[in-house]
């Protein structure tokens, strides 16, 4: 599956339109956050995760998507069930990352 750019007109929507949901929050000048891109991109085609849905969500430019997850620091990655965030940390280990999303 491929990775949805979200903003915060179209975050809440998204959220309420799938029932599991994996957001990462970066910004353009975050050097980790470009590195994870490629585990991102290979985690979102991964067949273990084809009934989440994979966002993209600029912190910087979506202040209200950024609150809802109680983004601190970049790269930021939240998990979302039922529209409901069930959990988010600041991270840049893809092992943590898969454990977020399995708990969904």
């Amino acid at each position: 599956m491929s990775i949805q750019i979200a903003t915060d007109s179209n975050f809440s929507k998204a959220l309420a339109s799938n029932d599991k949901v994996v957001v990462k929050y970066f910004a353009d000048w975050c050097g980790s956050c470009k590195l994870f891109s490629p585990k991102y991109k290979r985690l979102s085609n991964d067949e273990r995760f084809s009934g989440v849905t994979f966002l993209d969500v600029n912190a910087e430019e979506n202040p209200e998507a950024r609150k809802l997850a109680e983004v601190n620091s970049l790269p930021f990655f939240a998990v979302f069930k039922g529209g409901k965030l069930v959990q988010g940390a600041a991270t840049s280990l893809e092992p943590k990352l898969v454990e977020m999303i399995e708990s969904l």
